[in-house]
């Protein structure tokens, strides 16, 4: 196994093409998809396998599909991986929807639309031994890939929307949000965000805490009234934001100075270098992602796609993936192969529930209400699109 990270400059690079959207269910963050029913199209599910083909297309976030452990399955199946790699999850939804990919790394943002508008089939995990009691439990049965008791995805790796800070600058280690979010905000015009309509959810967050009147129960689950505060917030915060950051250039944003707190990834912190800038998860809790395999509808190479499946899952290849990108493995017995492993794992938070079970992982926002409620039309993610252009202007 190779366990070599990428280089900084490198895994910037990789990182940089990845994830535009990558959340749980009502009233709790890290919370279980429960009894809430969402319609969606009745496809059937792959009962038995037959004789793999000789390739499977995938879909796949930079540094998800590499030939380090692709070639090895080639060898070990016969199936030929053929790699697209997309840069952004509406770029990953508009392509499943061609009907000329076979599976897809999905993140959160992109996986419930998937599955609601039938481009993805549920899953045999009888089918994935792998996919077993290794696999962490905060990464099974959430609602951004598990619905009405079907499994849609098969779990990668996770992360953390974090707060990241120049300690050099910001000499007291925050402990919440409203350094980038109040109006006098000491770091103002030095502040970094995220940019992408998901972002809102970010401000439903603090608004959760800040101003429970609002009822908002779920970052994902907005009424007009709701989104309208959201927006209203984030419109705030616009004027003091230094940049609106992509994986490409939220390493230099904080290097260069441009920006001295803002959310951020863990893999990009690690990427700058530079122990001055450091990263907490604030006492409101955060947005992160969690990334699965999904299996297209139509898949013309099911039995090749669902042995990639079972393939990535084992904690060898499992952690290949997570070290190469940067995130927390799904397959927790991966923690434990070697001390590299471990030191990964506990960089990662990869095992540790509790810090997890303060984060809410990426979900597409839909018009049915995923906190429950029925007395009210929820906004979905168009209307989130349409929402962060007003923002930004």
């Amino acid at each position: 196994m190779n366990k070599k990270l990428l280089a900084p400059a490198a895994l910037v690079a990789a990182v940089g093409l990845a994830l535009s959207g990558c959340a749980s269910e009502s009233g709790t963050a890290g919370g279980e998809a429960g009894g809430l029913q969402i319609d969606v199209p009745d496809i059937p599910m792959i009962e038995e396998l037959g004789d793999t083909e000789n390739e499977v297309n995938i879909l796949a976030w930079s540094g998800f599909v590499e030939p380090a452990w692709a070639d090895q399955f080639t060898a070990d199946t016969g199936c030929t991986v053929n790699r697209k790699v997309f840069a952004t999850s509406d770029e990953a939804v508009q392509l499943m929807r061609t009907g000329e990919y076979d599976l897809v790394s999905a993140s959160g943002d992109a996986s419930l639309r998937l599955i609601v508008d039938g481009n993805v089939q549920p899953l045999n995990t009888e089918l994935i031994p792998n996919f077993g009691d290794d696999i962490v439990e905060g990464m099974k049965g959430q609602l951004y890939d598990t619905l009405n008791g079907n499994v849609y995805g098969i779990p990668i790796g996770r992360g953390a929307n974090i707060l990241q800070y120049n300690s050099s600058v910001v000499t007291d280690e925050p402990t919440s949000w409203d350094v980038v979010w109040e109006a006098d905000s000491p770091y103002a015009g030095k502040i970094a965000a995220y940019d992408s309509p998901i972002y809102i959810a970010d401000a439903a967050i603090y608004l959760m805490a800040t101003q429970p009147d609002l009822g908002i129960e779920n970052p994902y689950a907005l009424d007009e009234e709701q989104l309208a505060a959201a927006v209203d917030l984030l419109k705030q915060q616009n004027e003091m934001v230094s940049e609106y950051w992509s994986p490409a250039t939220n390493v230099t944003s904080f290097t260069g100075g441009n920006s001295v707190v803002g959310t951020s990834w863990e893999v990009l912190r690690k990427a700058t270098q530079d122990e001055t800038f450091k990263s907490v998860l604030p006492e409101e809790g955060s947005t992160g992602w969690s990334d699965a395999w999904m299996l297209a509808a139509d898949a013309q190479h099911p039995n090749c796609a669902y042995a990639w499946m079972d393939y990535t899952s084992a904690p060898d290849v499992n952690g290949q993936i997570a070290m190469n990108f940067g995130m927390a493995p799904a397959n927790a017995a991966f923690c434990d192969s070697s001390d590299e492993a471990k030191e990964h794992c506990d960089y990662y938070n990869a095992t540790d529930e509790d810090y997890y079970q303060k984060v809410w992982f990426w979900t597409t926002p839909i018009d049915q209400c995923l906190d429950g409620r029925t007395d009210v039309q929820c906004t979905n993610y168009q209307d989130w699109t349409s929402a962060w252009a007003t923002v930004k202007g």
